[in-house]
């Protein structure tokens, strides 16, 4: 089996072929196709073509987003617990300031570094992404959808 390459900010975001190329590329293409074909000859089956079409898209997103979601809860709610564990009492009370975009960023940071990135986030209020480019010591999820 091939070695996991180590995870880091510029690798850490996943690519799924089935899914952003062979469904998302099927799906746009299909809209593409739909709305030639009502230009070309309009009607009411054409024009029908091109909502389900439209419609297909939307789902396949929202589809992705709610998995998104759930695992951002999931991911809420493992940082709490690991942080009730790691931080010095002064942080571990200020747990609940931490929003659900700075738990997921906390994520990645190892258990080292984490209470220091945890008050920056709180005093600085950082953003996800921020938080996760301050990270020196990369805790890789390779489990992340």
């Amino acid at each position: 089996m091939a070695e996991t390459p180590e995870q880091n900010y510029a690798n850490h975001r996943r690519f799924d072929p089935m899914f952003h190329v062979v469904a998302f590329g099927v799906l746009a293409g299909s809209l593409l196709v739909s709305l030639w074909q009502l230009v070309r000859s309009p009607g009411f089956t054409t024009a029908w073509i091109f909502v389900v079409s439209a419609a297909l898209l939307v789902v396949l997103f929202k589809v992705r987003l709610y998995a998104l979601k759930v695992q951002d809860r999931v991911i809420r709610l493992e940082e709490r617990l690991r942080l009730q564990q790691l931080l010095p009492e002064p942080l571990r009370s200020r747990i609940a300031e931490l929003t659900e975009d700075q738990l997921v960023g906390l994520r990645f940071a190892s258990d080292g570094e984490v209470a220091e990135l945890v008050k920056q986030a709180l005093d600085e209020k950082l953003p996800r992404e921020e938080i996760k480019k301050r990270v020196r010591s990369w805790r890789p999820d390779h489990l992340r959808v």
